[in-house]
């Protein structure tokens, strides 16, 4: 393809919020609009062709590739984000969202901070209720130890990770960046628009992407791994090779905090793993490809060189790459950046009619945006831009 379809630019430059679907049930950091992502995977293949994102991160990709009736695949070393991806792409039947509304009303009509709550113990002594059990937070942390109690009502492990999910984006409504933590009563009420509001997206998703009705089957394959080494998995054997990878990698020198909530003021939980029962020990680095702050960034850099070698084994001279990156010095970082491609064996393609910039480059502003900033105002990383590659 040497165009780009009409529209594609203007779903490029959206600001509209993500929603849809159940594009809402998470908002995880450094999402991308579903409108770009439709767009692409619209351009670039056709129904059941696969489409692959190496940083699925809340798997706005897998979504938008499975109503869309291509063959969904991701990657992501975080086990939140595999948590996350797998319940949005997951198809529920009508008496899933039946029962889960009903243990929704029930957990809303009995949390009581009066009552007893179960302490999980293992999950405390390991450190993944640090720092909501203040003293304005501690309501938010035993009534989702209460909630979670609770999830032995519902009958299958697809509702019960569906649940989780619900009580994971209220507890991050009540808890992350927020200076203020909100009342038992706010929380419960919250709660419940959530579940209404998640069923919904939940049976949109299902229609869309499973018309025939065949329920409970996760319409996408979630990895939890790395996308180095991805080359081995059985998947592009049996499933064949990836017409379209789509991502937005880990952005060099932007500090975004991809494995913790911040509680009034920087002070970080692990709590989101305790609620989705995900396992994580690792450190801000250990998402983000290395230290923001080491000089030249190398490790950040070696990093992408391996994976994009990885994701070059796995390409045809029919696949088409894209990314959305954003760099904290682009007049250093993108060449460099540019150049590790070259080296992992992929060409930039520009489409220069539809460029931007004096680079020939399609870029994008991205208003209010914060990653936890060091300092106030406007910053490098809320500018992006989109790369397409293909092999050499």
């Amino acid at each position: 393809m040497n165009k780009l379809p009409p529209g594609f630019v203007d779903a490029v430059q959206t600001r509209e919020r993500v929603s849809g679907l159940t594009h809402g049930f998470y908002r995880y950091p450094a999402r991308f609009s579903p409108l770009f992502v439709r767009a692409a995977v619209e351009a670039f293949t056709k129904p059941g062709e696969m489409v692959f994102d190496p940083f699925m991160g809340g798997g706005t990709t897998l979504v938008e590739a499975a109503v869309l009736g291509r063959q969904a695949v991701g990657t992501d070393v975080n086990s939140l984000s595999v948590f996350v991806s797998k319940v949005k792409t997951t198809v529920l039947s009508a008496n899933d969202l039946v029962e889960v509304g009903a243990w929704g009303n029930c957990v809303a009509e009995n949390l009581n901070l009066h009552q007893q709550s179960h302490r999980d113990t293992d999950w405390i002594e390991q450190g993944y209720q640090r720092n909501i059990s203040g003293r304005t937070t501690w309501p938010i942390r035993k009534l989702l130890e209460m909630s979670l109690s609770m999830l032995d009502l519902l009958s299958t492990e697809h509702q019960r990770r569906f649940a989780r999910c619900v009580l994971l984006r209220t507890g991050q409504w009540a808890l992350d960046c927020r200076k203020d933590i909100p009342s038992a009563r706010l929380f419960r009420k919250q709660f419940a628009i959530y579940t209404k509001e998640m069923i919904g997206g939940a049976k949109a998703f299902g229609d869309a992407a499973d018309p025939k009705g065949d329920a409970e089957r996760e319409r996408a394959v979630c990895l939890h791994r790395s996308a180095v080494g991805v080359e081995t998995e059985p998947i592009f054997e049996s499933a064949g090779k990836p017409r379209l990878i789509l991502t937005s990698p880990p952005y060099p020198g932007v500090h975004v905090l991809y494995h913790r909530w911040q509680v009034q003021g920087r002070r970080e939980t692990p709590a989101p793993y305790w609620i989705a029962s995900s396992l994580d020990g690792d450190g801000a680095s250990f998402y983000t490809f290395g230290d923001r702050k080491q000089p030249g960034l190398t490790d950040y850099f070696a990093a992408a060189r391996a994976t994009f070698e990885s994701v070059a084994k796995i390409a045809t001279k029919l696949t088409t790459i894209v990314q959305m990156v954003a760099f904290s010095d682009p007049c250093w970082q993108l060449p460099h950046y540019l150049e590790k491609m070259e080296e992992a064996g992929l060409r930039e393609h520009r489409y220069t009619d539809f460029a931007n910039a004096g680079d020939g480059r399609l870029w994008r502003s991205v208003p209010n945006r914060k990653f936890y900033a060091d300092r106030k105002g406007p910053t490098t990383s809320s500018k992006e831009v989109v790369l397409f590659h293909r092999l050499k």
